[in-house]
């Protein structure tokens, strides 16, 4: 049978124990602590770089967009000067059709006159 000194000492070891595996634990860090800690390192992580690649997406939707837009309003412009170059032409073979036609002189060509242009 155990004695109560034999009983103390029992205890004792295992009082020590404990505070040996809880300096040990400390100095450490506790394990599962640790694994607690990555494990939401981990999903962090994650959450981080799954917010960086939707920023990332929308600001290349949005740079398309813009590109998209400013290609549109450029087209815009070159369609409303070539309508203005066209208009420009046509007033001015009217006012030279009228001049001609003012001194009643015609610019007619010749099928000869035609054929030396196409062959130059």
């Amino acid at each position: 049978m155990l004695g109560l000194f034999d009983t103390l000492k029992v205890g004792a070891g295992i009082a020590g124990g404990l505070m040996l595996y809880h300096l040990y634990a400390v100095s450490i860090g506790y394990p599962s602590a640790a694994r607690e800690a990555r494990a939401g390192y981990v999903l962090l992580a994650e959450k981080t770089a799954a917010e960086a690649q939707a920023a990332e997406m929308e600001r290349q939707r949005n740079a398309a967009a813009q590109a998209s837009e400013e290609h549109r309003k450029r087209l815009a412009a070159a369609e409303a000067a070539e309508q203005t170059a066209k208009d420009t032409l046509e007033t001015e073979i009217q006012s030279y059709e009228l001049q001609l036609s003012e001194k009643n002189r015609a610019c007619a060509t010749t099928a000869a006159d035609r054929d030396w242009l196409l062959r130059h």
